[in-house]
């Protein structure tokens, strides 16, 4: 299996159509991946307690990354206790609530001063609107179109990696 196989670009416009909000929140999740790194890594250079929001989106966007695209949990050695934390994260409800709480946190930045992490904010209070709306419309809990169904548990760790590279 070469790295294409675990990647199907046509499955994008799918999951455009299928009108699944939780696949819209996955989407926005994933752009705040790495919005929250280079906004971060942007709005660490004030002078004043606005660098604590700074640091703070820059772990966000970590966090975000293991729990958008969860084959990093195979590729990357995290604690069992991460992985069933993240896992946890697998239903429309509980990424309502992650969201709504690193929503929040972005959100108390304005406190200190108006920067571009509002934009974090705003994005993460769209993707939890989105998970609500699938939560309340009963929509099954559904991942990316994109990512091919390839059961990576089945799969011994080293051949994940030298099968993906």
């Amino acid at each position: 299996m070469a790295f294409t196989d675990y990647i199907r670009i046509s499955g994008f416009a799918q999951d455009m159509k299928s009108m699944n909000f939780s696949l819209y929140g996955q989407w926005i999740g994933i752009v705040l991946i790495f919005l929250s790194i280079a906004l971060g890594i942007a709005n660490i250079f004030h002078f004043n307690i606005v660098i604590v929001f700074a640091i703070l989106a820059i772990i966000q966007g970590i966090i975000l990354a293991f729990v958008e695209v969860p084959f990093l949990l195979k590729i990357f050695r995290v604690p069992d206790w991460f992985i069933r934390g993240v896992q946890t994260l697998d239903q429309n409800m509980y990424r309502v609530l992650f969201y709504v709480i690193m929503a929040v946190i972005q959100w108390l930045s304005i406190t200190c001063m108006s920067t571009s992490l509002i934009a974090l904010a705003a994005l993460m209070t769209i993707a939890a609107i989105c998970y609500a709306v699938a939560g309340v419309m009963k929509q099954e809990f559904h991942k990316s179109n994109v990512v091919a169904s390839v059961d990576v548990s089945e799969m011994p760790i080293d051949a994940q990696i030298r099968q993906a590279l």
